[in-house]
């Protein structure tokens, strides 16, 4: 066989479109039709946030479908997101942003995408996201789980500083100044209540059993256990009675929507007097895990064939919990102030969704 000679072309002309270049069944086909699906449904949202006259801005439906990417390939930063939009013709496909068109600067594009970055417009696209879900009769109508998980902040331990500290100050210095000074915490007692950070006021410190402690948030969820799919969301500060309260916040908004008797299960943490009584009063059964001593159920509860089935199912929660923080780059936040990372979860519930609901669309489509 007689060797190529490579050939090297300044320019020329290309006679295509990306919708060409991307195959037809490529996974993100399936998640680009929902997700114009519920664009569509949110047009006047959209079209009341911003002015009737003034210079046009970058179009709503490009940043939203940008996000998602970012979300979706686990993008580190806005930054590296406008590169891959330079070059990657897949992602410049998803975002509708045509050849013809330049790639905006990664400031252009965050101080335009922060006007969408609210709780109000993430929450929408999320219950748009559900809907479809519930059209094609995905959802379990009964039988939910709960969960919560701690959300590391964007900030460091050395910004927890006393509430009463003028400036930046030089307590607890080891060292010089500067950006990264050596901080010793070494006998002194922190606590939010005297402390908080100077990076992310909103951020608190907590700790799980057995490990350090960070400044975090606190998000929550609620699926239903067919699935696997999130029904609801909610982030909080993370303090020692968020999860419960959260989880019945999410609960009562789910028995607004449904029925009959409904069960949550969860895990011990939730196995508490206050918990099981305001659930038993939603009538919604609380399949919690029991407990060794001052267990909060007892065997009306544990000896039902449909106890052990939820605490198997309830499980399901941490794969939705571990795709959020791998893929969906949660497990370090990006963001700070409760608005904006409260609409990032939100954001990535919705993602996961996304990716779930394309897979059971493929799994229905092979039978």
């Amino acid at each position: 066989m007689m060797r190529g000679d490579e050939e090297r072309q300044e320019g020329f002309v290309v006679f295509t479109s990306l919708e060409d270049r991307i195959p037809p069944d490529h996974p993100l086909r399936a998640i680009r039709r929902l997700v114009d699906g519920a664009l569509s449904e949110m047009s006047p949202l959209l079209d009341s946030l911003y002015a009737s006259g003034g210079r046009v801005s970058i179009p709503p439906e490009y940043l939203l479908r940008a996000q998602l990417v970012q979300i979706l390939f686990a993008i580190p930063s806005e930054r590296r997101l406008c590169e891959h939009l330079e070059y990657n013709l897949l992602f410049r496909w998803f975002v509708g942003l045509p050849l013809s068109e330049a790639v905006w600067h990664p400031t252009t594009f965050t101080k335009n995408r922060d006007r969408l970055l609210t709780s109000e417009v993430a929450e929408v696209f999320f219950e748009h996201m559900r809907a479809q879900a519930e059209a094609r009769k995905l959802l379990s109508r009964e039988h939910f789980s709960c969960d919560g998980t701690l959300l590391e902040a964007a900030a460091s331990l050395k910004s927890f500083r006393p509430r009463d500290e003028g400036g930046d100050g030089d307590a607890g210095l080891n060292g010089p100044g500067g950006r990264n000074p050596d901080v010793s915490f070494h006998g002194k007692k922190r606590t939010n209540q005297t402390h908080a950070s100077t990076t992310d006021p909103d951020a608190r410190l907590c700790r799980i059993k057995g490990k350090e402690a960070k400044l975090a948030y606190r998000g929550h969820l609620l699926v239903e256990n067919r699935h696997g799919l999130i029904v609801s969301s909610a982030l909080t500060t993370a303090t020692g009675k968020a999860e419960e309260e959260a989880a019945l916040d999410l609960l009562a908004k789910e028995r607004g929507r449904r029925r009959g008797r409904l069960t949550v299960g969860a895990d011990r943490r939730y196995n508490t007097k206050n918990f099981v009584r305001a659930t038993r009063a939603m009538n919604i059964t609380p399949h919690v895990a029991e407990k060794k001593r001052y267990s909060a159920i007892d065997g009306r509860t544990t000896t039902w064939e449909g106890y052990a089935v939820s605490l198997r199912r309830r499980k399901i929660v941490e794969e939705a919990f571990g795709w959020m923080k791998t893929v969906g780059g949660l497990r370090k936040l990006r963001h700070r102030g409760e608005a904006k990372v409260r609409a990032i979860f939100t954001f990535t519930c919705a993602c996961f969704n996304l990716v779930r609901l394309r897979t059971l669309e493929i799994q229905h489509a092979l039978g």
